[in-house]
């Protein structure tokens, strides 16, 4: 069996923002190593070996940060470019070839804004059990009115889906974002932009072709910030069940999930955690509070400085007792002055702060 996947990497990653002004979203690390490849990896585990990036927004740098990866892996990386969106569905169509009908494997589809216990080769076997043209992975949440649920019996044969309900009589099982389909899904699509959640899927359920089956563990789709850092906080955990290495001793210094990268300098008189990444060649000063928050790589963060709920972006800079609160977002090389405060502030890169915000929730600096 020869295995492939399309990877949906999409566009400008505007949820994303200020960070995706630097790389592209699948680009972002996700606890110190790139979102798209925490995908890539799941998929050779479960036998992949060629696999479809669907772009729109800088694929050169794609190309450039993923060759390593095809070499290392052993794989076969191919970016496509959308000359304009194509919905969800459009990019199947678009690499018709490059999936090739001609061979009868399945082939995986994903959001590349998931971050899950993956799980494909379950996904796998329960598809060529079911003998259906397409099964779609989904997951429970506490609160399904954001999302779509979808109802299905009790095989699993989806017959119906319910966009944003009020409230759970429909269940609370949503559309996880991951998906296995076969070559002949590629016949229903319009060469033209078209959504597989509303345009394909129902047509399948109603052909009885549709099945789902329920992703077990962790997941979160990370594309917007504060669902960024839960997600992070679901993946810490379930590490650190399993006793990954990465996860930091408890000390002094350490309290809850940690991972911090081997080149990052923390001043012993720091406290970090819970929830909190800092990456590659951070400089963490005296009496530094970090809790629930990212650091990426090249941060200094000053002596007796506090961040909590915040993600700091690449090589930026806080000096001296600044503060940082409530979903505060730092763009690529962004300077905080001495003794500033910010609450719920987004600052885009090569910015340099010297008045503090902290009444102006969702404030931007532009």
């Amino acid at each position: 069996m020869v295995l492939k996947a399309l990877i949906l990497v999409g566009g400008y990653g505007t949820r994303l923002r200020p960070l995706t002004f630097s790389k592209p979203k699948p680009l972002c690390e996700f606890v110190n190593k790139p979102l798209v490849l925490h995908q890539i990896e799941a998929l050779v585990e479960v036998g992949v070996r060629e696999i479809i990036l669907a772009a729109s927004y800088k694929p050169k740098s794609l190309e450039d940060e993923l060759k390593h990866i095809e070499q290392r892996l052993q794989i076969k990386i191919h970016i496509t470019v959308e000359k304009v969106p194509l919905g969800t569905a459009g990019p199947i169509k678009l690499n018709e070839k490059l999936l090739d009908t001609s061979d009868n494997d399945p082939f995986f589809m994903l959001n590349a804004d998931v971050i899950a216990s993956y799980q494909f080769d379950k996904l796998l076997k329960f598809h060529q059990k079911s003998g259906g043209e397409g099964t779609i992975y989904v997951t429970p949440v506490k609160d399904p009115s954001r999302f779509g649920v979808v109802v299905a019996d009790q095989h699993g044969r989806v017959n119906r889906f319910v966009e944003k309900p009020k409230d759970t009589s429909f269940g609370c099982m949503i559309n996880a974002g991951l998906y296995i389909f076969n070559k002949s899904i590629i016949k229903r699509i319009p060469d033209k932009p078209t959504s597989i959640e509303r345009e394909i899927f129902p047509i399948m359920a109603k052909d009885g072709k549709l099945f789902d089956c329920a992703l077990t563990g962790y997941w979160m789709d990370v594309g917007k910030p504060e669902d960024f850092l839960a997600g992070q906080n679901a993946y810490l955990n379930a590490i650190a069940a399993h006793n990954d290495e990465r996860i930091q001793k408890q000390s002094n210094s350490i309290t809850g999930t940690v991972v911090i990268h081997d080149t990052a300098q923390v001043a012993k008189s720091a406290l970090i955690g819970p929830n909190v990444v800092i990456g590659p060649n951070v400089q963490i000063g005296n009496n530094v509070r970090i809790k629930n928050s990212v650091i990426f790589g090249g941060v200094v963060i000053m002596d007796g400085s506090y961040v909590n709920g915040s993600i700091i972006g690449w090589r930026s800079r806080l000096h001296r007792w600044s503060r940082l609160t409530d979903l505060c977002i730092l763009g690529e090389d962004v300077e905080i002055k001495a003794e500033i405060a910010l609450k719920n502030v987004t600052v885009c890169p090569h910015k340099s702060v010297k008045e503090s915000i902290v009444d102006q929730p969702g404030k931007i600096i532009l």
